[in-house]
């Protein structure tokens, strides 16, 4: 490897890691200063450790951090270990913070106040987070795990499916169906904010690669992403030599994967990303439905 492609792949771990000790911050910020002194259970392992918190004595950072550790397990197990440091590193962070910050909360009483600014800032953080390729442990595996199981069902359902379980659990826990329709919101408008962060506004990415590796890059991009490949013909100006450029049309959720391939095969790879408006045909909308 040459220096400058060392050079690259050590900024790009330093930007890695800068994001995801960011987001773990300001996901602490959300959590400490916002949603759980209000006793809001907004999903995933923090609204489990938020409901045990306000019945025991165990602090809510210890809790997330106690319940992701056999989960973490289950995920180096199933996943590899690649999978397990930087959630270990987002995990850690988040849950020292949650304690360091705890005693600052809360900023305000106004229930929706708090469901909207602590969805908000949940959103930004996981976002930041999965953007830098880690993931928040939690129900991020649980959710995997189930697709594993059952694969014919949107990983969102998942996610979907395991937070309002939580949430439906926060009523009767605290036996307030008030504070359970609060957690609801932070959850939706956490969902909401995360899709933008991580994937963009717009609904579909349409990919161009220029790499010497395109064979391999488009093989990976065909099992791992399930996506279709098209190999367009051009020509460098300034070496003069046939290029097969690699066109790829990408579900949103899929881009950080594909960008994550593509710096794995090829730190020199020119990639070109553009939102596409729409797309018509197999596995996107049919030719035969009608426009809204």
């Amino acid at each position: 490897m040459s220096t400058r492609n060392i050079k690259l792949s050590v900024l790009h771990y330093v930007c890695k890691y800068v994001m995801i000790l960011s987001g773990a911050i300001i996901y602490a910020l959300a959590i400490s200063l916002f949603i759980d002194p209000n006793k809001l259970a907004p999903g995933g392992v923090t609204g489990v450790a938020i409901i045990i918190n306000h019945y025991t004595s165990i602090s809510t950072g210890t809790m997330v951090l106690l319940i992701n550790v056999p989960l973490m397990f289950i995920g180096i197990w199933k996943f590899g270990v690649k999978f397990f440091i930087s959630t270990l590193v987002a995990t850690f962070t988040g849950s020292f913070f949650i304690d360091i910050l705890a005693p600052f909360g809360p900023v305000t009483n106004d229930l929706f106040l708090c469901s909207v600014v602590g969805g908000v800032l949940c959103g930004v953080s996981l976002g930041m987070i999965f953007k830098a390729g880690a993931t928040t442990g939690g129900t991020d595996i649980v959710a995997r795990l189930l697709k594993i199981k059952f694969p014919h069902v949107e990983t969102g359902r998942l996610f979907i499916v395991v937070d309002t379980v939580i949430v439906v659990a926060s009523a009767i826990a605290f036996r307030d169906l008030e504070l359970a329709m609060y957690a609801g919101i932070c959850v939706f408008i956490t969902g909401k904010v995360f899709d933008v962060v991580l994937y963009g506004a717009a609904g579909a990415k349409l990919l161009f690669v220029i790499s010497d590796r395109e064979e391999e890059i488009a093989k990976r991009f065909m099992d791992e992403l399930d996506s279709g490949v098209t190999y367009v013909h051009g020509i460098g100006a300034y070496t003069d030599s046939d290029k097969r450029i690699i066109m790829c049309a990408l579900k949103k959720q899929l881009l950080p994967k594909a960008e994550d391939i593509v710096k794995e095969i090829d730190l020199n790879a020119f990639i070109i990303i553009t939102s596409a408006n729409e797309i018509v045909g197999e596995g996107y909308r049919s030719p035969l439905e009608e426009k809204i």
